[in-house]
């Protein structure tokens, strides 16, 4: 079964305040495909996680397809221990505002094969950090290209795993 890697990283300059996501998708073995920072206007800390997952969801399924994803394992990678465990059902949910955004995710996940949230130190989400950060700073959405800053723990793709995934 292919395997997929989504890092992902949210954040806000205040709980609320401007919030910007980060998202790294790499293949099974770590090299880093594709790369996207958006800021996506006021919210809490924990909202922005939750839209970094939910935007991870929606890029891996439009740049591999419907069928493609069913048949895959996709592992999303984050620094929050509060979302992570929510989204494995080892939490419960106790922000409201949260309801929707974890419903989302979940009706997201029904056309997926296996999805896996795993927790993971901050500083081997650093990519997916600097992404989040650059979005907040710049108020900017973008769709990055593969760069070769050796920030993140996961390597670079040469363009034959690229065109071979997406």
């Amino acid at each position: 079964m292919e395997k997929i890697i989504i890092y992902t990283d949210g954040g806000s300059r205040g709980n609320p305040g401007p919030a910007g996501i980060g998202v790294v998708i790499a293949d099974g073995k770590g090299k880093m495909m594709k790369e996207y920072s958006n800021f996506i206007g006021i919210r809490t800390n924990n909202e922005a996680e939750y839209e970094a997952v939910i935007f991870g969801l929606q890029k891996i399924k439009a740049l591999l397809g419907k069928e493609k994803i069913k048949n895959m394992e996709i592992e999303f990678r984050l620094d929050s221990q509060l979302i992570a465990r929510q989204l494995n059902g080892e939490y419960k949910i106790e922000e409201e505002r949260l309801f929707p955004l974890f419903i989302k995710i979940w009706n997201l996940k029904m056309n997926f094969g296996t999805i896996k949230f795993s927790e993971i130190p901050r500083e081997r989400n650093k990519e997916a950090d600097r992404l989040a950060n650059e979005a907040m700073d710049g108020n900017t959405s973008s769709n990055l290209k593969p760069a070769s800053s050796p920030a993140c723990p996961v390597g670079r793709a040469g363009g034959s795993k690229i065109s071979k995934l997406f």
